[in-house]
């Protein structure tokens, strides 16, 4: 595919996968609920660097892998398909009924930088990130750029996309809250993300026939 193509499929995909209910949301719900939307996006600014250092790290990885072995790319990339054709399956065969809102430990201490931290961390410690964004970005890599920048770039906007809707959820903290404790809701964002998983996982298959 072009870059244009490219970083236009990432764009729909990351968005989906940012407004998906979990525990990054859940915190920046609950810190501006509680905290205030100060505090709130600093946790907010501290997730989406967390997810650009994983992006990065694995985006370097990739392209030195692209360059040193094609083959070991190509098996790489069929590898993270299936992991997302799975990830999509159980999506769309099983959907959450719930997301817990209120849940967590108590506001950190030292100040309201430590808001920054405590989102930061909340992805450094989380390997499920670099192992999603191992499988996620290889499936957006475009012909004729250079590996490991194009993956660097597309990182960066998905860290520009998470921004976005983490300004929207403390800019509507109280009605988002009501609308992701109902099932319905919840459950089909899993079904609308889940089936996005499978059709690149399909593309990709099909891609290669």
């Amino acid at each position: 595919m072009s870059p244009l193509e490219a970083i236009a499929g990432f764009s729909v995909a990351a968005g989906l996968l940012t407004i998906l209910p979990g525990l990054d949301t859940a915190l920046v719900l609950r810190t501006a609920a509680v905290e205030g939307p100060r505090r709130a996006a600093l946790a907010g600014l501290g997730i989406t660097l967390g997810c650009l250092v994983w992006g990065t790290a694995v985006a370097v990885g990739l392209g030195a892998l692209l360059a040193a072995s094609q083959l070991a790319f190509t098996i790489l990339k069929w590898a993270g398909a299936a992991y997302l054709l799975w990830l999509g399956v159980g999506m769309l065969l099983a959907p959450r009924r719930s997301f817990e809102l209120d849940g967590g430990a108590a506001g950190p201490v030292g100040g309201e930088l430590a808001w920054l931290r405590r989102g930061l961390l909340t992805n450094l410690l989380n390997p499920k990130i670099g192992v999603f964004y191992v499988s996620f970005l290889p499936q957006f890599m475009a012909q004729g750029v250079p590996a490991g920048p194009f993956l660097v770039l597309l990182a960066a906007i998905h860290g520009l996309i998470g921004l976005a809707w983490f300004a929207m959820l403390i800019a509507a903290t109280r009605p988002l809250a009501r609308a992701l404790k109902r099932p319905a809701v919840v459950g089909w964002l899993d079904r609308v993300t889940g089936g996005v998983f499978v059709a690149f996982a399909a593309r990709l298959a099909l891609a290669r026939a």
